[in-house]
Order: C-alpha cells, then sequence, then structure tokens
C-alpha cells in the first residue's frame, strides 16, 4: 500500500529546475570556453557562461533567503544517525530490492548521506566555484592585491577543477534519482511535489 506525501514545495521545485538548467547551461559554456568542444564559438560561450552564471547567482540569493525565513535550512544539517544502514542500501541493498532504511518526512526530506553530499555541495563545491569564477571574472582589477603565487592560471584550473567536482555531483544525482520504486518516481515527486511511500 502507498501513500503520498506533499514533499517539495512550488519555490523549491522552482529553485531545483532552475538551478539545474542553468549549471547545465554553465557546464556546456564552460567546456566550449575551455576548449573541450566547438559547438559554440567562444565568444556566444563566454556571453552564455556570464548571463548564467549571474542568474544562477540571483537564484542563490533568493534561495538562501528561502532556507533560513522558513527554517529549510536545517534540512542540510547532517547527521550519522543510521548512515551505515543507508550506505549499505546504496552498495548492496539498492540491487537486491531491499527497502530503503530512511522514511522521509516533510521535516526530515534527505537521508543522512544526502545531507552530507549536498552540504559537500554547498560549502566545497559552490564556494569554490564562484570565488574563482568572479576572481577570473574581475581578474584586472583583482590581481594587485593577490598573492605573488596566484595568477590568472591557478585562478582558472581551480575553476574546471570546481566544474568537474560538480559535473561528477550531477551525473551522480541524475543516477540515484533512477533508483526508487520507479526509474521516475524521484524525477515525478520533483515536478509534482508529491513523493509516494510504499
Amino acid at each position: 500500500m502507498s501513500e503520498r506525501i506533499y514533499l517539495f514545495t512550488r519555490f523549491e521545485r522552482f529553485w531545483h529546475w532552475a538551478q539545474a538548467l542553468l549549471i547545465l547551461i554553465l557546464l556546456f559554456s564552460g567546456f566550449a570556453i575551455h576548449g573541450s568542444h566547438a559547438l559554440l564559438d567562444f565568444h556566444t560561450a563566454v556571453e552564455a557562461h556570464e548571463i548564467a552564471a549571474w542568474l544562477l547567482i540571483t537564484l542563490w540569493v533568493f534561495a538562501i533567503f528561502w532556507h533560513f525565513t522558513t527554517g529549510q535550512w536545517r534540512q542540510y544539517i547532517p547527521t550519522l544517525t543510521n548512515i551505515h544502514r543507508v550506505a549499505l542500501y546504496y552498495a548492496h541493498g539498492i540491487f537486491t530490492g531491499a527497502p530503503h532504511p530512511y522514511k522521509v518526512t516533510r521535516e526530515r526530506k534527505h537521508n543522512p548521506l544526502q545531507r552530507i553530499a549536498y552540504l559537500g555541495v554547498l560549502l566545497l563545491i559552490n564556494p569554490l566555484i564562484w570565488a574563482s569564477g568572479l576572481l577570473y571574472l574581475f581578474w584586472g582589477r583583482a590581481k594587485a592585491h593577490m598573492p605573488d603565487w596566484l595568477g590568472l592560471e591557478q585562478v582558472a584550473l581551480t575553476h574546471t577543477f570546481a566544474a568537474f567536482l560538480m559535473l561528477i555531483f550531477l551525473i551522480v544525482h541524475v543516477y540515484l534519482t533512477t533508483t526508487g520504486h520507479t526509474p521516475l518516481a524521484h524525477i515525478r515527486a520533483m515536478i509534482s511535489g508529491w513523493e509516494e511511500r510504499h
């Protein structure tokens, strides 16, 4: 018997899909700037990258405000409670049809491993991307204030490294969305807001 729970608000769904689209644009245009593909010319890639970056910064400002005014920031506080059971599920149980050991509620949307992963994105990957990206963008003004060992090449390499970390997170994230009771269950929940619990 299944039960439906309204898990994701309209803003959360908008924020999630808008962020996903902008990150894909940033990755696609960023790798074009880097010379990894020639599907965009350099000028178009730079323009698309900058526009998407400013839109994503704006979106994150609203998201941070929303998280703190609604108390949803608590969803990202890491916990070790039952982390071993969740880890065993992803390492073995997921392949044998075992039930997920974590029961989602509106107050606890993310299991212990998700909390750690999202916190890693929020506290490591995002700051690395934004600090290096903004430093690269404003290098002309910033370089006089930078230490001698930090040049534009190091900033660019840091930004590219952070982009690869984001790409890895994105691939794992998309893969894990297919591991519900049906392959599209988690994606449907992020579209409608309603999660089916079995």
